[in-house]
Formats: C-alpha cells, sequence, structure tokens
C-alpha cells in the first residue's frame, strides 16, 4: 500500500503554501471574469433571457421594467468582478453577498431551485476567496499546538 502512502503524509508548509497561492489565483481569476462575463450578457443577451430569473416581487419594487432591473444587475455585476480582481478580500464578500441575493430571489420564486443550490457552492467559494485574500488568515490548529 505504499502507492496509498500521500494521503496519510501531512503536507509540508512550502507544499501547503503554494497549495493555498494555487486556490486564490483559481478563485479570484473565476470570481473576477464569471461576474464580467454574466454582468456584460445583461447588456447582450447571449446566454440567457435574463429576465426570466427576476422574481415578480423583486420585479415590483425595483424602478422600471425587467429589462432595466437586468442591466443594472449587470452594471453591478462587471463592478463586483472588478472588484474581486483589484482587492479579492472585499470583492470575494460582495460577491458571496450578491450571491446570496439571488439565492434569495430564486427560492422566492420557487422556481429555478438547481440553480440556486448551484449559487450556494458558489457563495461558499466567494467566502473560501475572501478568507484566502484575508491580511489576517492564519494557518488552521495543529496537533503540536494542542500540547
Amino acid at each position: 500500500m505504499t502507492h496509498l502512502r500521500f494521503l496519510h503524509s501531512p503536507a509540508t508548509p512550502a507544499v501547503m503554501a503554494g497549495n493555498v497561492r494555487q486556490a486564490f489565483l483559481l478563485l479570484r481569476t473565476v470570481f473576477t471574469v464569471a461576474p464580467i462575463v454574466f454582468g456584460l450578457d445583461k447588456f447582450l443577451g447571449r446566454l440567457t433571457d435574463w429576465e426570466q430569473y427576476l422574481a415578480p416581487w423583486v420585479n415590483g419594487i425595483v424602478p422600471g421594467d425587467a429589462h432595466q432591473a437586468m442591466l443594472a444587475v449587470g452594471v453591478v455585476e462587471v463592478l463586483a468582478g472588478v472588484l474581486v480582481a483589484v482587492r479579492p478580500a472585499i470583492g470575494g464578500y460582495v460577491v458571496a453577498a450578491w450571491l446570496l441575493g439571488i439565492i434569495v430571489n430564486l427560492v422566492t420564486m420557487g422556481a429555478y431551485l438547481d440553480v440556486a443550490l448551484r449559487d450556494v457552492g458558489l457563495l461558499a467559494g466567494a467566502l473560501a476567496l475572501a478568507r484566502l485574500a484575508s491580511p489576517t488568515l492564519t494557518a488552521p490548529p495543529t496537533a503540536r499546538d494542542a500540547r
């Protein structure tokens, strides 16, 4: 069983640092590109009919019609993506809050629950990005720390 030895040996600090850096770069890239692409598509309408995802109660409280609301959403999404690129410690939390709003919107519609569930996973990823980008990130406690 020597081929499974890596499952039981802890990573060295250098390996862990490299893994953390790679995870951070992956999350920052995805949470920069995706909101910008989705935000721009609110204007282009190539990916889907975005208005179908707006809950009627939300449409009733925003000024204008659903299309105008989606244009505003597009602007916010582009700005959120840019914020993630330049200040991921803040942008990660902004994207997480935005995703929470989308989840509430979809769940209260009682439709697109699969998309809402996917967005729960994305919200967790956005929070992970914010934590990885935090200047106060500390290593998890080890068994040695407990002594």
